[in-house]
């Protein structure tokens, strides 16, 4: 207890400067990670291109084989059409933001790790030890969604959206909306797949019960299947593949926080 209390005066006696500087160095070797791989990124152009960015949009995509491959009633795949540009340095513009963003997703982990360096010496060292793991565990869970909605929801997005038709309107995506939608189905989904971390937080401070994750449970589900619906072709059987996997994330959320609140509840009748 003393040591705690050492620890938290300690930090404590650094002044709002200090705390500004210490944190302005972490941003700036964040920063720097970055871009040190952005720039790489962006010097592999055809590789980013052709391997990543335009891989969904192909019939030989690896998603697209790996369904055909389980079941005839599972193959799709979308229709071949090509992306334009209706802007003058559109391409070297997107290319600028493709690489950055490929750069954010490679330098996760590292960036993440320079806010954890921040963040704990401010905590006491129960506090760290209760943390522990927390840099692997979010960089995993956010490279995880990555995958999961590179893999899984952009293909059947893709094919729903170039799929879907109106009587006199000829589908010509832009290379603009084709990087900015494929972001969309990436980058989100990796925030998405925090949520259990979030929660063991929002628990840890009592902001969030088991008990009212329980009682939200079905409004989860419902949103869940909306959300897979909207995604995916009208297909029930794709649509559990992406459900299933959202809704697993939910679970494990609950038993996350029903933890949590134990070791509270341990903790209060001993103190």
């Amino acid at each position: 207890m003393e040591e705690n209390k050492r620890i938290g005066e300690a930090h404590k006696e650094m002044s709002i400067l200090d705390h500004l500087d210490e944190l302005r160095k972490h941003l700036i070797k964040a920063t720097i990670a970055v871009f040190a791989m952005a720039i790489i990124m962006f010097m592999f152009k055809d590789f980013v291109f052709d391997n990543l960015i335009l891989g969904p949009k192909s019939k030989d995509f690896f998603t697209y084989r790996f369904f055909c491959g389980l079941s005839d009633s599972l193959c799709f795949s979308p229709p071949d059409f090509n992306l334009i540009t209706r802007e003058m340095g559109e391409t070297f513009v997107t290319h600028l933001k493709i690489s950055f963003y490929l750069g954010l997703i490679v330098s996760f982990p590292y960036v993440f790790y320079q806010f954890w360096l921040f963040v704990k010496p401010g905590l006491y060292p129960n506090e760290q030890k209760a943390a522990g793991g927390i840099v692997f565990t979010c960089s995993l869970l956010f490279l995880l969604g990555i995958v999961f909605g590179y893999l899984i929801i952009a293909p059947f997005a893709i094919t729903f959206l170039i799929n879907y038709t109106i009587n006199g309107v000829t589908n010509a995506p832009t290379l603009t909306s084709y990087v900015s939608y494929l972001i969309m189905f990436t980058i989100p989904t990796g925030v998405i797949f925090e949520l259990p971390i979030i929660i063991y937080f929002l628990s840890k401070v009592g902001l969030v019960t088991p008990e009212l994750m329980k009682k939200y449970r079905r409004h989860a589900i419902v949103f869940i299947l909306l959300l897979a619906a909207i995604i995916t072709p009208p297909d029930p059987m794709t649509m559990f593949l992406i459900a299933v996997p959202l809704y697993s994330l939910y679970e494990a959320s609950i038993f996350i926080s029903a933890r949590v609140a134990r070791k509270l509840k341990k903790a209060a009748e001993n103190a």
